[in-house]
């Protein structure tokens, strides 16, 4: 028995999506910047990907860039962001919650000369735009602020924060990383009212190795990447188009599929709450917010312990982020939660494809876990 509960950290590639990545290896292979016939054919599926991507995210084909990751988005955004902005000042606001691929890119806006405010989240994991206000500086240039956080599923309204910008402060560009809510909560591009939007092909049944950043119609980005004019010349280098083919299906599949989807891991995510409020005393939910991730600790547990026994068990769950590799998580230290509550923390991850049964086979086995260790 394989139970796979950690899709917050990678989803596995819907049929779609593969399918897609072979035709365009094996069959429609050219390069795309190629004039000859192979390459027009893949130039058409460059394009129809774009409209896909393009459409699940609520913004024209033109607004979309291939990227290789979402940290590459978030490179990208951060770095040329305030480049842009840098005639108007050098201060930037984000928050100490985001993904390292956000973190790490301030640390180098810092060691450049930028200021950076990093924002404490609320009690829920979120950060609000009274907080964002508070911290607007006359010099801010860029705001970064994760959609939903990747550890907790905790949702920051950026849409409020891109209104509250709008009036006061008007010069200044926002940046969301999106990757985990990109087809997991509602949004459209257009209305957001962000500048730049980051997404990851891996996190909605597209393989590794793609992704996108948005950027708003007149705003031009310095490319990131230099050598070739793909991209409109924003990206260089060949375009990935396997990934880019499986990127689009993915995208246009989960688009259609988004509203019961969303639903129905809402539904799985409360049935484990419940279920394990009942039978496990001292069970603590994290933040939450979102429908796809479920937070959870066990306080006065070891989370390494828990999850070598459901690993055990067959059952795939983290540790907070896949990328933390043991680390204890910045984003629960950042909440102000106990070391009792963090040191016994687990993250599940759902997807469209995980089933009741699979939600009731996780609670029975941490339930059985948690029996089992308070006796030894």
């Amino acid at each position: 028995m394989e139970i796979y509960l950690d899709n917050s950290a990678t989803t596995r590639v819907c049929p779609e999506a593969a399918d897609a990545a072979y035709a365009a290896m094996t069959r429609f292979y050219g390069n795309p910047s190629s004039t000859h016939a192979k390459g027009r054919e893949a130039k058409k599926l460059l394009d129809a990907a774009r409209k896909n991507v393009a459409s699940a995210l609520g913004c024209a084909p033109g607004e979309v860039v291939f990227t290789s990751c979402g940290s590459e988005s978030d490179n990208w955004a951060l770095l040329s962001g305030v480049w842009a902005a840098s005639p108007k000042g050098g201060h930037v606001i984000s928050s100490a919650v985001e993904h390292d691929a956000v973190l790490k890119t301030l640390d180098e806006l810092e060691r450049r000369g930028y200021s950076v405010t990093r924002l404490e989240p609320g009690p829920d994991g979120a950060v609000s735009a009274e907080a964002v206000r508070a911290a607007l500086r006359p010099d801010t240039v860029l705001v970064s602020l994760m959609m939903v956080n990747n550890e907790t599923g905790a949702v920051t309204d950026i849409g409020g924060i891109a209104r509250m910008l709008k009036k006061a402060a008007p010069d200044a560009l926002l940046h969301t990383d999106a990757v985990q809510g990109f087809l997991k909560v509602p949004f459209s591009a257009k209305t957001l009212g962000a500048d730049m939007i980051s997404i990851s092909g891996h996190k909605i049944h597209a393989p590794k190795g793609v992704g996108a950043l948005y950027i708003r119609s007149g705003l031009r980005l310095k490319p990131f990447i230099v050598g070739g004019s793909q991209e409109d010349g924003r990206r260089a280098g060949t375009e990935a188009m396997p990934q880019i083919c499986a990127f689009g299906e993915a995208a246009r599949v989960g688009a259609e599929r988004a509203a019961d989807a969303q639903k129905h891991m809402a539904a799985l995510r409360e049935r484990a709450v419940e279920r394990l409020s009942r039978e496990i005393p001292g069970f603590t939910v994290i933040g939450g917010g979102a429908p796809h991730i479920l937070s959870l600790s066990l306080p006065g547990y070891r989370s390494e312990v828990l999850m070598s026994y459901l690993d055990g068990q067959g059952i795939c769950v983290s540790r907070s982020s896949a990328c933390k590799r043991g680390a204890r998580s910045h984003v629960l230290a950042a909440m102000g939660l106990s070391p009792r509550v963090i040191d016994g923390a687990i993250r599940v991850g759902l997807s469209r494809y995980t089933t009741e049964e699979e939600i009731d086979a996780f609670c029975s086995a941490l339930a059985a876990a948690a029996a089992q260790l308070a006796h030894n």
